[in-house]
């Protein structure tokens, strides 16, 4: 019989474990997007064709999407922390290694060792959270977290350009080595560890190399449709093909993963109808996001004729709404149902979307920005409750199967968007106007579809068994 799990640290260890955990996941999501403004620069001084230089966004992308459930399931396995240490251990090293590269492939290497410790900083994180925190403010715990999270990803471009204006590129990666020894050295005696553990969980070399191939077919092909130039060069069909190649060992692999106690992929957790339920409302509001996001530059610019820097500030009203919403949010986790706060958010948002796509043939600044608060407060209302219910509904020793499987929704959500978007672009022109609208009408609806997602959950009865259960 397992020991009984602690419910949460005492303070000050508390403070400080989060203080490990929120500077990890901020440095791990930041560098997903902190290369791409310098990739020119890149491109340029390591002799390489733009298309090339890419692949120095996309080996970090990659390797963190196809390792995050196997790592989530090595946490379940050895311990949430050790996967944790040693990830940031890896991430920091291999800044080390990209800082001082002199070819484009080193750079790529060290890249995708980058992207590798991300996902062992990833996997883990809302479990860690959840070993952080007592049980009844675990919600502030997630809203905290989400508030990081939301920060950092849209933060990468500003603070690349802060970077770059007085310092060349190999600096965007150095400023790691420091951040990463310092949470290393702070982890080691700060963040918890987990008493309940998977003892059943295995590793099937088979099981690891199809996850990653699923993956990697998926975000390579919805990259080809919908990230690069590819319409131009008659690569959609090669893109189709990677994503049809996918479907095939995506099905291979579920149905293998179905027959096993403890899977590599947490088909367990999604028979638990309310875990399932949010899975769903997560990926939708992702796709939903990721819709907006590339629709509305095409809309400011070549529809609107607004500035680069008229535009970038407008859409900034979206980051800065959820950062005011996401403490609010992480007060009323437990007083209201998580589906609730959900269904309430994501409502906001399909509404901010619609507005969006309805807007006048000449709106004011004040017209659009009013509209993309809208989106950003219901994305924050809803961000931190799902998180929450993801986190919080699997028994103690999957905390890092449903931590693994938290963040895959977000990556699944936008990669979906992204080819959605492809699909759109390729009848109506983006530059036309009539392609961003209708994207942002899908953007609405699949906002609409979360939203009945979440409120779903409150017909499925508390799940208090779950978290708190022990197993033999």
């Amino acid at each position: 019989m397992e020991a009984p799990q602690q419910d949460g640290l005492p303070q000050p260890q508390r403070t400080r474990s989060m203080i490990v955990i929120l500077l990890g996941i901020a440095v791990a999501v930041l560098d997903g997007t902190i290369v791409n403004l310098a990739l020119p620069g890149i491109a340029q001084q390591l002799q390489a064709s733009p298309s090339a230089a890419i692949w120095v966004v996309n080996a970090y992308q990659v390797a963190t999407l196809v390792l995050l459930l196997p790592l989530a399931a090595l946490g379940d396995k050895v311990g949430y922390r050790r996967v944790y240490l040693v990830g940031m251990a890896l991430f920091t090293v291999s800044s080390l290694i990209a800082t001082f590269a002199d070819s484009l492939g080193t750079l790529i290497a060290a890249r995708a060792l980058q992207g590798l410790g991300a996902a062992g900083i990833m996997s883990v994180n809302s479990a860690l959270v959840r070993l952080t925190y007592p049980s009844a403010q675990l919600g502030r715990g997630m809203a905290n977290n989400s508030l990081v999270v939301a920060t950092a990803s849209v933060a990468g471009p500003s603070v690349a350009a802060a970077i770059l204006s007085v310092a060349s590129w190999p600096w965007l990666f150095a400023l790691n080595v420091p951040l990463g020894l310092l949470v290393l050295v702070l982890g080691i005696k700060a963040l918890p560890t987990n008493v309940a553990k998977a003892s059943g969980v295995r590793f099937s070399p088979l099981d690891v190399g199809l996850n990653v191939l699923m993956f990697s077919l998926f975000f390579v092909g919805a990259d080809g449709l919908g990230v690069g130039d590819g319409a131009a060069h008659g690569a959609p069909a090669v893109a189709w093909g990677l994503l049809g190649a996918g479907v095939l060992v995506g099905v291979f692999y579920i149905q293998r993963q179905r027959r096993q106690a403890l899977p590599l992929f947490p088909v367990d957790l999604l028979r638990i109808p309310v875990f399932a339920l949010s899975m769903c409302t997560s990926v939708m509001a992702f796709c939903a996001q990721m819709l907006a996001y590339i629709a509305l530059p095409f809309l400011l610019l070549d529809v609107y004729g607004r500035t680069h820097v008229e535009a970038g500030l407008l859409i900034t009203a979206w980051p800065l709404a959820i950062v005011v919403m996401a403490p609010l949010a992480g007060r009323l986790i437990g007083r209201y149902p998580d589906g609730a706060l959900g269904g309430a958010g994501l409502g906001m948002m399909a509404a901010g979307l619609a507005a969006l796509a309805l807007l006048p043939q000449a709106p004011s600044n004040l017209d659009i920005a009013w509209r993309m608060a809208l989106c950003g407060l219901g994305f924050g209302l809803f961000q931190s409750p799902n998180n929450h219910t993801i986190v919080s509904s699997p028994p103690a020793h999957r905390a890092g199967a449903a931590s693994g499987m938290l963040g895959t929704a977000r990556l699944t959500g936008q990669t979906l968007g992204a080819v959605v978007l492809a699909i759109l672009f390729s009848v109506w022109a983006p530059h036309g106007g009539k392609g961003p609208f209708i994207a942002l009408g899908l953007a609405a609806a699949c906002a609409t579809f979360a939203a009945i997602f979440s409120t779903l959950r409150l017909r499925q009865p508390p799940l208090h068994a779950s978290t708190s259960s022990t197993h033999t």
